[in-house]
């Protein structure tokens, strides 16, 4: 089965559950403080997110709350979802190193 590469949004989202269960305006506000602001999911956008990660087993319902008369829903992490995240912080690292060592090969004279 081939793997899908993972999305932003998707390392954010399971980046902002990694310490636990949040709920989606939770999750939305966790990953615009994770991603320093360049990352900024929409409560749509968010939901087609947490679809596509829950259909991956990625993760899972945690438990739904009443709070001023709406439910939230929680998310929590799974096993393959923690496995997952750590994963593909280790390619992003592995990536990074690439780069910056071709960045100090290429040296100052590239920039001008």
């Amino acid at each position: 089965m081939a793997v899908r590469p993972m999305t932003g949004q998707a390392f954010f989202v399971l980046t902002a559950l990694a310490d636990g269960p949040r709920h989606g305006y939770g999750i939305v506000g966790e990953v615009e403080e994770l991603s320093q602001g360049r990352v900024k999911l929409k409560i749509g956008s968010l939901y087609g997110v947490l679809d596509r990660l829950a259909a991956e087993g990625l993760i899972e319902p945690d438990r739904d709350e009443a709070h001023d008369g709406r439910l939230r829903r929680y998310y929590r992490l799974t096993r393959d979802g923690r496995g997952a995240l750590a994963e593909e912080a280790e390619l992003r690292a592995a990536t990074a190193r690439v780069v910056r060592a071709r960045l100090r090969l290429a040296g100052p004279q590239a920039a001008g």
